[in-house]
Parts: structure tokens; sequence; C-alpha cells
């Protein structure tokens, strides 16, 4: 049942996976249906919903061009795993680093990286707007993807100094994008990225607007950003 739901939403994407990818998505999802009980991951419970506006959602970023072989993947503000759980599976070929604020979230993905073999994984554990500014991780992606974390112009400040010239940041957003993309015109230029291509995202059973954001890395971003929160909140870009 999991699968077929899986494979219906994955559908329009034209995204096939093969039967150990299959069994590696529905091992993660039972691992997160049964951490949920006992740790705030997410509020969407129903495996077919899980199928849907996570996996699927997460899935729809996905573009071979602009996921080159071997790419190094940051995953920012991954939460319970998402998109970089999905993404690691789709393509083993990766190296996914797994970035959050909350140590336990990453005990978990640590686990479900275990239980389902993923095997180029990395972890992370501090604030986007201080590690952004080592020098191990600075300009050293090629693809930052990010799903449900912030505004936009808040967002590109955080992501953009991660990924390296010639990269791209894969925003994943919602119904307000087009707004978004608008209120953070000026941040993208200031951090030395253009934006490539806006990607309408429609999820099997779900009406609302969404879009996976591509915004490609041209220049090398100013040294002072990212700001600390409360300057950039006060000063936005």
């Amino acid at each position: 049942m999991f699968d077929r739901d899986l494979k219906a939403a994955l559908d329009p994407f034209n995204i096939l996976l093969t039967d150990r990818q299959y069994e590696q998505i529905y091992v993660f999802t039972t691992l997160l249906i049964e951490t949920n009980k006992v740790m705030n991951l997410t509020a969407i419970t129903e495996p077919k919903e899980i199928a849907v506006k996570h996996m699927a959602d997460s899935l729809s970023c996905y573009d071979k061009t602009y996921f080159p072989k071997g790419a190094a993947v940051l995953d920012l503000g991954t939460g319970a795993g998402f998109p970089g759980i999905p993404l690691a599976i789709l393509r083993p070929d990766l190296h996914v680093t797994f970035f959050d604020s909350l140590q336990k979230r990453l005990i978990f993905l640590k686990t479900v990286v275990s239980k389902i073999g993923i095997s180029n994984a990395a972890f992370i554990h501090g604030r986007a707007e201080d590690e952004a500014h080592r020098a191990e991780y600075r300009e050293q992606f090629d693809v930052v993807t990010s799903r449900a974390v912030a505004r936009l112009n808040i967002l590109t400040e955080w992501a953009l100094p991660y990924v390296r010239i010639g990269g791209v940041f894969a925003a994943l957003k919602g119904a307000q994008y087009e707004e978004e993309l608008t209120e953070a015109s000026s941040a993208i230029s200031i951090l030395g990225g253009t934006v490539a291509e806006i990607r309408p995202v429609h999820l099997i059973g779900i009406e609302d607007k969404r879009a996976a954001l591509y915004i490609k890395k041209d220049r090398t971003s100013p040294k002072k950003y990212p700001r600390k929160p409360k300057i950039a909140a006060k000063n936005p870009l």
C-alpha cells in the first residue's frame, strides 16, 4: 500500500525507484512514525500523507542538471531529514551533509542513515549564521537544499555562503513563493546569486501552490554575510 501511494506521488516527477529504494523509504517512514511518538519531528503521521507531503515533496526538487554526479549536498535545517534523506536514497552517489540546530534530530538521522545503509552522510550541529564563516564549510557545497525553514530573503543569506561558485541553492517553497522571490531579489544579488529556474510543483491530491526555486551561485558571497539573526531581522537585505 505504501509503495503504491509513493509510486503514484512520484509519477508526476518521472522518478522511478528500485525495490531497494522503496524498502529504504519504508524503513525511514517507520522510524519517523515511531520516533515521533517520543520526539516532535513531524505533524504528518499517516503513511500515505508522508509519501506525498514529505517524500514526494522532497524529491520534487531533484533534477540531475542541478545534482551532478558525486555532488556535495548540504541539507540546511534538515529537521526530520527532508529533503536530504530521500535525495540520498534516490542518489547514493551524493555526499549529503545534514545540518540542524538540534542535536536530538541529528541523533535520529544518524540512526536512520545506519538502518537504511546510507554511506555518504555527514552531520553538522550548529547555527547556519555561525558555521557559514568556517573555512571548511564556506563555499564548499555543490548544492544546498532547504525546505520549510525561513522566508527566502533570510534563507538566502544563510544558504548562499555555503554554495560554491557554479553551484546551486535549491529551495522548496510554499504558496507565497512568488512574493518571497520578489522580497529576496536584493539578497540573492548581494550574496552572489541569480535565479536560474522557478519550477512550480504539484503534489497529487493537493491543491495549494508550491515551487522548487533554483538559485545559481555566480560570485563569491561577501565575507560579512550571513549576519547575526537580530542584525539581519532589523536590516533585511
